[in-house]
């Protein structure tokens, strides 16, 4: 099945991280940093298919050597806590062999990185599944953060643009210093280029499913973009993927499993009602030029034309047993005309409706408690920053550690505000995971009791789609006949010789329903 994953993270100082060893890891190589005087050693990793560095006109030669190129960018990054790479994961296509997932990979990362003057170190990944399960291709990308200049020196992150008055000097605080703003020097970080890679990467996906002949789309918009009523599942990551691989139930598993079988069910409720809607409409056009059969006649007709062709009694038994099972829920019903059956798909319609904006609710509030979850991470991560400004009792001090640090205060704030309106710290003023994992868990469970509760509706649109095929099958074959009739009999005659093949080619079908 085809599957949509992109994501990009930051390795950064900041997090304990060395690109260097980023870099080794990805590669399954042993490299060797410079900077903390250490060796990360990854030659027993499995799983690496190939790893490669693509490099942009204005990139010095000896940057495709991964470690001269990794502790370059450790070199040219000062700051204790600087932002070393980006790091990107997109999920490769199962449908396609791994030779050609390979020059997609490529042909992506030059067009959408490496044109854009990103040195690009990939690495592709084939996780390796003992069990038969479906593998796990993967991309990984790391990019320095840091911009070339056209001559292949390291450029400059950000540049000043210092704010001016009305007349156009530049202002000044209360000391006397120039106020400015740090404007990136590229674009490469703004949420509307991740947008555009996101897309991208759909894009060329789905282009190669059609060169495929692949009735198969990727998307890279959330279901809530794209207008669907699902719950999108929870990306599990490499460790909780390996546990599972060992037979281990995980949470995040479990899930998703769970949430599957939920879009599933309700999908298809949609799916049927709509079809019933729209059929039963054309139903009504079709049988207004004569008069209107019943809806048992027309499924007597049906099941009649069914056990002429089948040539087998097991075929037969099949037929009869579907028709009595729809001739029973017509007179459980009290259907009888076209008419009646409308009606009835109307009102099963009516309270279907409320199940769907009920479940739009829930995936709402559940999708607001993952929005929560990542909140009070980004919460728990800045609090000890958020702390220790707190306690800075100098106010010089404290401006000049809220500058340093101003990034994690601002996520400390905008997290908080959005874990107090959800009444989610606790009176220390911590992070209360435990009520959100508790109030999850009543959300799902009162999507079971759903489920639970509107399972005669789903199986009333089975039977009612059940109804739908056989009058329809039949209402369409007299609409053929009425058309044939107003051709000229010779004519009819020449197309029925074009159009049957010889007898001796044809053989036996078995027209038993499923």
């Amino acid at each position: 099945m085809a599957d949509y994953h992109f994501s990009v993270t930051q390795i950064k100082r900041s997090a304990g991280q060395s690109a260097v060893a980023c870099a080794a890891y990805r590669a399954g190589e042993k490299l060797h940093s410079d900077y903390y005087g250490e060796n990360s050693d990854y030659t027993k990793k499995k799983g690496v298919i190939c790893a490669d560095i693509l490099l942009p006109v204005n990139a010095p030669a000896e940057f495709s050597d991964r470690e001269t190129l990794w502790n370059a960018v450790e070199k040219a990054e000062k700051h204790p806590k600087a932002q070393l790479a980006y790091s990107f994961d997109f999920s490769l296509q199962n449908e396609f062999s791994i030779e050609e997932n390979i020059a997609i990979a490529k042909e992506f990362i030059q067009k959408n990185f490496v044109d854009r003057g990103m040195i690009a170190d990939y690495a592709i990944h084939l996780s390796e599944k003992e069990d038969g399960g479906a593998p796990n291709p993967h991309v990984h990308v790391m990019c320095p953060i840091r911009p070339l200049n056209s001559d292949g020196t390291w450029g400059a992150k950000q540049r000043r643009v210092f704010r001016l008055d009305d007349n156009g000097n530049r202002i000044r605080d209360g000391d006397g210093k120039e106020l400015f703003d740090a404007v990136p020097t590229t674009d490469w970080g703004t949420p509307e280029t991740l947008e555009h890679w996101r897309t991208a990467w759909a894009e060329i996906n789905n282009a190669h499913f059609s060169e495929h002949n692949l009735r198969i789309k990727i998307d890279s918009r959330s279901f809530e973009r794209q207008g669907l009523s699902q719950i999108p599942t929870v990306h599990k990551g490499p460790n909780v993927r390996e546990m599972e691989r060992r037979g281990i139930v995980t949470e995040k598993g479990e899930r998703n499993r769970w949430i599957r079988q939920i879009n599933a069910s309700v999908r298809v409720l949609s799916e049927r009602m709509n079809e019933l809607i729209s059929w039963i409409r054309d139903l009504k056009e079709q049988l207004s030029v004569k008069p209107e059969p019943t809806v048992a006649e027309l499924l007597r007709e049906y099941f009649d034309q069914r056990n002429a062709k089948a040539w087998s009694n097991i075929a037969k038994v099949n037929n009869l047993k579907e028709q009595a099972r729809l001739m029973m829920y017509l007179e459980n019903h009290g259907i009888v005309s076209v008419s009646d059956l409308k009606e009835h798909i109307d009102q099963v319609n009516e309270k279907a409706h409320p199940i769907q904006l009920q479940f739009i609710q829930i995936k709402n509030r559940l999708h607001t408690m993952d929005i929560l979850e990542k909140a009070g991470e980004r919460y728990t991560r800045a609090k000890p920053v958020y702390d220790q400004w707190y306690g800075i009792f100098f106010k010089k001090s404290k401006e000049k550690y809220a500058e340093q640090h101003k990034k994690e205060l601002n996520a400390f704030h905008a997290s908080r505000k959005q874990l107090q309106n959800g009444r989610y710290l606790d009176e220390k003023g911590n992070f209360d995971s435990d009520k959100l994992d508790r109030d999850r868990e009543k959300l799902l469970l009162m999507m079971e009791q759903f489920r639970e509760e509107h399972k005669p509706q789903s199986e009333q649109a089975e039977i009612l789609s059940a109804i739908r095929k056989a009058t329809s099958s039949v209402s369409k074959a007299e609409a053929q006949n009425r058309s044939k009739s107003s051709i000229p009999d010779k004519q009819i005659s020449k197309e029925t010789e074009q159009q049957t093949p010889p007898k001796k080619n044809r053989k036996k079908e078995d027209y038993s329903l499923d």
